[in-house]
């Protein structure tokens, strides 16, 4: 048997490219999406109040997967827009109907989020306030 693996010719310059591109994708979301920056914001606070809660290793992991769920979604969300608007840049129902499940999907992901947040930190917080 020939147990040889394949290794992709690419190289470390073009590797490097892509990690650029990819950070050039995450600045634009930024700059552009409005949504983004509140995405930014709320993944800000849950990770001040777990360091305020000193919340377990658990908790962290299920806030730490609930923010990459939502900002992957609304990357998603983004890509989605901006390649609708390409092959549709007129108004047409179904490109209406994709940015509308797109939007759907970061909506889903960060109401996921927020329940997990009143999970995680909603009796610390009642706790708090007493």
């Amino acid at each position: 048997m020939n147990w040889k693996i394949k290794i992709p010719t690419k190289t470390l310059r073009a590797r490097t490219k892509s990690f650029k591109y990819a950070f050039q994708g995450l600045y634009d979301l930024l700059l552009t999406q409005p949504n983004a920056r509140i995405h930014g914001v709320a993944s800000l606070v849950a990770i001040f109040m777990g360091l305020f809660f000193q919340i377990s290793s658990s908790e962290w992991y299920a806030v730490i997967v609930a923010i990459g769920m939502v900002w992957t979604a609304e990357a998603f969300n983004t890509a989605l827009e901006y390649l609708t608007d390409l092959v549709s840049p007129e108004y047409h129902p179904l490109a209406g109907k994709v940015k509308d499940v797109a939007a759907a999907g970061v909506l889903l992901a960060a109401i996921t989020a927020l329940t997990l947040g009143v999970l995680v930190f909603g009796s610390k917080l009642m706790a708090y306030w007493g």
